[in-house]
């Protein structure tokens, strides 16, 4: 199959060089970038984050999240005793 693609210079500099350095022609190259792209393996290998959104046993007994300043207040009762 024949297909034009636009990049932008520097893109395609940088592949055509990569091509080159693997000893690979530049529509070789692409080929082989998007087959493993298909196939899963242009994903990274990195756990995916997860956000932790409380810490210990979680909210405090009466407090309210929409009154931020008496969850200020609780956790500095907690960290300094104040």
């Amino acid at each position: 199959m024949r297909t034009t693609i636009i990049l932008d210079d520097e893109l395609g500099e940088r592949l055509r060089a990569k091509a080159h350095s693997e000893g690979k022609s530049f529509s070789a190259f692409m080929a082989d970038a998007g087959r493993r792209m298909l196939e899963g393996s242009g994903k990274s290998d990195k756990e995916p984050f997860q956000l932790v959104t409380f810490r210990g046993k979680g909210v405090f007994e009466g407090i309210d999240l929409d009154r931020s300043n008496e969850l200020i207040a609780a956790e500095d009762r907690e960290t300094y005793g104040v």
